[in-house]
């Protein structure tokens, strides 16, 4: 199996066997490109595309087994193609390839990309995201987003129409935390990829959206916020301090109606105009997943810059 050479001046990063799920699509090419970036040199990187199933793509009228087995040749050649254009970007460095053909395997592509990570023991899954929104995501539907919300490794996801350069490594990183050990564990491991260079800033939201509370309540909600997220704030602070670093930090408040925490996060990267969004996350399921990771996951939907949802199951010692 091929393995890319480790820089001996480079810091090591904390992912060390980065999976980029390829497709032919622009976000592809933007999130191969930042893959690139980030970890070219420093990391094992494995690229990996799914051929759909020609029996789901063509569900009426494809019923003979000459049309079948046509379409099903035309998938897996579009797929491999796919692979060598992303190939071509990593000209001079070492790759491993994968294809999972669905007309052998059960599942969709959400399932495929999360069972192959799981096989190769992906420390962090790197792939494309289109925002769509209304209809139109109901109709098209999305992979990221059941990706990023059943995913047991860290995931990097990068917006089709990001409006940050794709081409370097982050110049400033926004880490969002909301008082858990679990963000304050996704800040550690954003630090890893952070150059010396790298602006940092540290933000926890304050949630004054008032929805079953009266005014007495919500003022002791929001007290309870305000304290919870200074002690984040500190701690993320001391986290910075023993890695050399420092960051600055930023206690910001939702508005008191029509707002929400992801919204107050994307806001406030925008306004910084911080380059990677990191949220620390969990590897939790069934119903803690769904009411903890759903600020990630509404976040991630959001964005307009990559977003890396930092996995952890571990507490820190902060």
């Amino acid at each position: 199996m091929a393995q890319t050479s480790n820089a001996g001046s480079a810091p090591q990063s904390a992912f060390q066997r980065v999976m980029l799920a390829v497709d032919d699509s622009e976000a592809t090419l933007r999130a191969a490109e930042y893959a690139k970036a980030l970890f070219a040199g420093r990391a094992q990187i494995r690229l990996v595309t799914v051929a759909q199933n020609p029996h789901t793509l063509f569900p009426l009228g494809a019923t003979t087994q000459g049309f079948l087995a046509a379409a099903r040749d035309e998938i897996v050649g579009d797929a491999r193609a796919a692979l060598a254009k992303i190939e071509a970007m990593f000209a001079g460095i070492e790759l491993e390839f994968g294809l999972v053909d669905l007309s052998v395997h059960s599942g969709d592509t959400a399932d495929a990309l999360l069972a192959t990570a799981s096989q190769w023991n992906a420390d962090l899954l790197v792939m494309g995201m289109r925002h769509h929104h209304g209809l139109l995501r109901w109709i098209e539907g999305t992979v990221s987003e059941p990706v990023a919300r059943r995913a047991t490794c860290s995931l990097l996801l990068v917006p089709e129409d990001c409006r940050v350069p794709t081409d370097r490594p982050p110049a400033r990183m926004v880490f969002a935390l909301d008082g858990s050990a679990c963000s304050l564990a996704g800040l550690q491991t954003g630090l890893q990829i952070a150059t010396p260079d790298t602006l940092l800033r540290t933000v926890y939201v304050v949630d004054r959206a008032v929805h079953l509370f009266d005014g007495r309540a919500a003022e002791t909600l929001e007290s309870a916020y305000l304290e919870q997220g200074c002690t984040a704030l500190e701690r993320a602070a001391r986290i910075c301090a023993d890695q050399g670093r420092t960051a600055e930090t930023a206690l910001i408040k939702t508005l008191t109606t029509h707002d929400d925490v992801p919204h107050a996060i994307v806001r406030d990267t925008a306004e910084w105009n911080g380059d990677l969004l990191v949220l620390g996350t969990h590897g939790r399921r069934g119903i803690a997943r769904w009411l903890l990771g759903s600020v990630a996951a509404r976040t991630a939907r959001l964005v307009d810059t990559p977003v890396l949802l930092a996995r952890s199951g571990e507490a820190t010692s902060a």
